[in-house]
Order: structure tokens, then C-alpha cells, then sequence
């Protein structure tokens, strides 16, 4: 059993490069894998590996400059659910692309699991999801709008073109792990919006600390891993992912006619040309020929979170 922490941090870096490769040489001692992000705003990734070799990781981490309140969040895997280790130094740990965004100068008001169904469930009370399309489709808090973005970039135009719908609302907002919301939450206080709310821990402490039975979610949450989404108890979903455009497929989707392993599903078949299938076709005979050879294709990973 494999235990996976999800963590993030805003917290000012002067040279987060000097931290790349401490990190890097630490989680390779420690055999974890999975990815972490390092900016002049802060800290952001998911890794995984013993439980021991975790709590060396945090470890390090809770002791850079301004660290000591880390966020971060632990569930297990049966399966190592990342092939590798990567450091990587990034202009943002997770991309808005808004550079007068800072959450740590204010964010909107942290609401705890326990409190969030009756926030979202009061009638002057506007639900988004922060999250990307293809996360959205498979699972969301009931009543939630989908601002239906590619992307965590394109959330403040979406604002911008739908604020009007949300006047005289309180706002509150969620996503996986907290991150996004950081953001956005951030992103909106300073469009004027006074009532900003957002939940603490993210769909993933929801997930955990609430009973299904007083549960207001619907459906899996996906998460950048090889579990690739999650239910209730943290307990792994029923998904699959579609390794050509990377997003969740149930395996019922398999049996579908537009479904080729590595090379396309429902969802993607017609994105791509055929020359990209073909590409898509030898790379997964290479990932075909490795897991003959008893190792992981790096391809199986799944992207960042963005």
C-alpha cells in the first residue's frame, strides 16, 4: 500500500531553483514518485511513495522559509500511482495566469466540510466549480455551475462574461484540493465581490471527513493520479483514463467503437488527425513492449494539475 499526499503552500520563494535539487535527491532517497512544483509563489504537487518516506518529504518541506503551516492531505493506493519523480520550476504552482493575483494577501472565507452543505444549500448562495471541463463531467456538488473552462486559465474570463448572473449572491467555490480556490477566491475579492467563500480541504477533505449518506456530491472526483478519480472514503473510482487525451473514460467506454488503447475514445476521436493516431499507435507499443519488460512507461502519468 502506497500512501499519496496531496500538498500545496503560497509562500514567498526568492530562488526556487536552489530548493529543485535538495527535493529532487530526497524523494529519489526516499523512493517516492509523483510531481511537485516550485515558484516564487510557493509549493504544489502530489507524490507518493512509503509512508515513512513521506513524512521525510513534509518534513523538509514544513522546514523552507515561511512553510510551517503546509497544507496537505493523505489517502493510499494499492498501485504506485506515478512512474517517476519530477521537480519542476514553473512561473505559478498552479496557472491563472492573473499576476496581480497573491492569496497570501486575502482569500475568501474558509468553510469546513462539516459546513458546507448548508452554505451551498442556502438560497443566496451561488455553487462554482473551479474546475476544468473534463473534471466536472464526471462529478460536481449538486446545484453547482460548471463555467465549462479547458483550463484554470480561462476562469477570469468566464467571470468576466458571467458576473452579471451572480449579483446579489454570496459566492461560494470549490475544487479538488483547495489550490484553485486560493485563487480564484483571491481573483474575485478583488473584482469587488464581497461575500467569497471557498471549501477548506477541497472536494478531497469533503470526500473524506463526510458521510455519504449526508453527502451533496454526485458522482467521482477526478485526481491527478493513477486512481484517476475518487468517491466517498477516498475510496478509488471507477474510471479509466483515455491515455490520447487524457481524460476519464468508465470501462464501459472501452467497448465503445471510437475506443483504441493509447490512441483515441469517444471523447477525443475526431480532435485528432490520422497521423496523430498513428504517432499514438508506436507509442503504445513502446508502453506495450516496457510492461512486458516489467517496468512503467513514463507516458502513463498523468499531467498536472492546471
Amino acid at each position: 500500500m502506497f500512501t499519496v499526499c496531496a500538498l500545496y503552500h503560497f509562500t514567498r520563494f526568492d530562488a526556487p531553483a536552489t530548493l529543485q535539487g535538495p527535493l529532487q535527491d530526497l524523494c529519489r532517497a526516499q523512493k517516492i514518485t509523483g510531481t511537485l512544483l516550485l515558484a516564487h509563489e510557493g509549493i504544489n504537487g502530489t507524490i507518493a511513495g512509503p509512508a515513512a518516506g513521506i513524512e521525510a518529504v513534509l518534513a523538509h518541506i514544513r522546514a523552507l522559509p515561511g512553510c510551517a503551516d503546509l497544507e496537505w492531505k493523505l489517502s493510499t493506493a494499492s498501485e504506485r500511482p506515478f512512474a517517476r519523480m519530477k521537480v519542476r520550476l514553473k512561473k505559478e504552482i498552479v496557472t491563472m495566469g492573473q499576476p496581480d493575483v497573491d492569496p497570501r494577501a486575502r482569500v475568501g472565507h474558509y468553510v469546513e466540510p462539516a459546513d458546507w452543505n448548508d452554505l451551498i444549500r442556502s438560497p443566496d448562495v451561488a455553487v462554482i466549480d473551479t474546475r476544468n471541463d473534463y473534471e466536472v463531467a464526471i462529478g460536481t456538488f449538486e446545484g453547482a455551475v460548471d463555467p465549462q473552462t479547458d483550463s484554470f486559465r480561462d476562469f477570469p474570463e468566464w467571470w468576466q462574461a458571467n458576473k452579471d448572473r451572480f449579483h446579489n449572491k454570496r459566492i461560494a467555490m470549490f475544487c479538488t484540493g483547495g489550490i484553485r480556490c486560493e485563487k480564484s477566491t483571491n481573483y474575485l475579492l478583488s473584482q469587488g465581490v464581497e461575500d467569497v467563500f471557498h471549501l477548506k480541504g477541497g472536494i478531497l477533505k469533503y470526500l473524506e471527513e463526510v458521510p455519504e449518506d449526508d453527502s451533496s456530491w454526485q458522482g467521482s472526483c477526478f485526481v491527478f493520479d493513477g486512481r484517476v478519480s475518487v468517491e466517498h472514503g477516498l475510496r478509488v473510482g471507477p474510471h479509466d483514463l483515455c491515455h490520447a487525451c487524457r481524460r476519464p473514460i468508465l470501462p464501459q467506454d472501452r467497448a465503445r467503437p471510437e475506443y483504441e488503447q493509447g490512441v483515441s475514445c469517444h471523447l477525443c476521436i475526431n480532435e485528432t488527425s490520422e497521423a496523430d493516431k498513428t504517432r499514438f499507435r508506436e507509442r503504445q507499443k513502446q508502453i506495450a513492449l516496457a510492461k512486458e519488460r516489467g517496468e512503467r512507461h513514463l507516458h502513463t502519468d498523468i499531467l498536472d494539475e492546471d
